[in-house]
């Protein structure tokens, strides 16, 4: 038989054919940030893009300690399979931490890679194609990514200085109907802000008036710098059944760990073990029972003080750089922690288009378009202070100041007006 007729019988590039892709992917997009991060690689760009925790701030002694144990004492247990829905022992840990705020069981908690998994397994679980989800306006986009893949709709719900409107909430409620409400109410991803106690009660009246569920995102809690710590609007009466509350390890002790945990109530809690089944059967048992040693052998409440030290003089430093560069009727806000400062320039900059100049000068940011469900401020940018020393913030800033000028004098006379 001859086999020579045909000597290149898989040229890929000359394929006709390619895998169809469902139709959920067909409006959900990458993560702005993620493309943003993949081209900073060539070093010498200084990064207010991503919410990076500093590697000079990891506790890395104690954390390889914490793998050596389990290693050491739980290999047979560390490498093998084990339950969906987390360690016994992280599970006991993390019930202890939310226990704090909110009475909580080690049964009611499900271990997840990261508390990103925890959004898209709650999108899995809950929402159907159609389904409508209320988010705050801007939002963190990776939830809006997670629950789009679901088939949801995402409409924003107008904000100010404080959160979320109630009235608008309200009116949304009734309007839409949603599968549930999505908040960040604590140094909210992108904006910084804080939800005061006050409206955190208004929300969780409202949320309880009209029978609607609440998905609440608690990563940057922790992450307080001054003023007094307010409770999550899941522990406020009678909405701890109809939350699931979402933490993480990500911020506070390293993000590679992909560490996180859903506190919920009831039979929401098998279903969604069950959608994580299906997605991975189980998050990383070496890294779960690590995490957990390292939570029963060391302070770190200490170790998050020490971070909030750090992040602290961080956030003061940008905060200052950027109100003596941005142009008049700009506004900053200055939280009180978490990672982020969020931005209004003003003077018809889109901050889309200021990107790339940025970059050419060495320095980026996200364009504050990106966290809107829908009508989008172009006007706005997000800002992480927490990845760089007050020193590279400053040299950061400058860069950015110098791109702002040049977009400035490049825009068309019509523009200007």
């Amino acid at each position: 038989m001859n086999h020579s007729t045909n000597k290149n019988p898989m040229n890929v590039t000359q394929l006709p054919w390619a895998f169809p892709v469902g139709e959920r992917f067909s409006g959900v997009q990458s993560s702005p940030v993620r493309e943003i991060l993949s081209v900073l690689s060539r070093g010498d760009v200084i990064s207010f893009a991503g919410g990076i925790p500093d590697p000079d701030l990891f506790a890395v002694e104690e954390i390889k300690a914490a793998f050596d144990h389990v290693l050491t004492h739980q290999a047979s247990k560390a490498l093998q399979y084990a339950s969906t829905e987390g360690e016994p022992a992280l599970r006991e840990q993390a019930a202890a931490r939310m226990s704090r705020q909110l009475p909580t069981a080690a049964e009611q908690i499900q271990i997840t890679s990261g508390s990103q998994e925890g959004l898209y397994l709650i999108g899995q679980t809950l929402l159907d194609a159609g389904d409508v989800v209320l988010v705050e306006q801007p939002t963190y986009l990776a939830a809006v990514q997670a629950f789009a893949l679901s088939g949801a709709r995402m409409v924003g719900i107008p904000t100010d200085e404080h959160g979320v409107l109630p009235d608008e909430l309200e009116r949304l409620i009734e309007r839409h109907r949603p599968k549930f409400v999505y908040l960040i109410p604590t140094f909210q991803n992108p904006t910084g802000r804080c939800m005061p106690a006050g409206r955190r009660h208004q929300v969780a009246q409202i949320l309880l008036r009209t029978g609607t569920a609440l998905v609440e995102d608690d990563p940057y809690g922790q992450l307080r710098f001054s003023g007094e710590p307010v409770a999550p609007i899941g522990t406020l009466p009678g909405m701890p059944a109809r939350t699931l509350l979402l933490n993480s390890m990500s911020k506070i002790m390293a993000p590679g760990l992909r560490v996180g945990w859903i506190r919920g109530e009831g039979p929401i809690l098998r279903s969604i073990a069950i959608a994580k089944q299906a997605v991975g059967l189980q998050s990383p048992v070496t890294d779960q029972l690590a995490v957990a040693r390292y939570l029963a052998t060391n302070d770190i409440d200490q170790h998050i003080r020490r971070i909030n030290t750090v992040y602290k003089t961080r956030r003061d430093a940008m905060h200052a750089e950027l109100s003596g560069i941005l142009p008049e009727g700009a506004t900053i806000t200055n939280p009180d922690g978490g990672m982020f400062l969020w931005a209004r320039l003003g003077n018809d900059i889109d901050t889309s288009r200021l990107l790339p100049l940025a970059v050419e000068e060495g320095v980026a940011f996200v364009p504050g378009s990106a966290f809107y469900a829908h009508d989008p401020d172009h006007n706005t940018m997000r800002l992480s202070y927490v990845t760089n020393s007050p020193d590279v913030i400053a040299e950061g800033i400058q860069r950015l100041s110098r791109a702002i000028k040049t977009y400035s004098t490049r825009r068309s006379p019509a523009t200007a007006h």
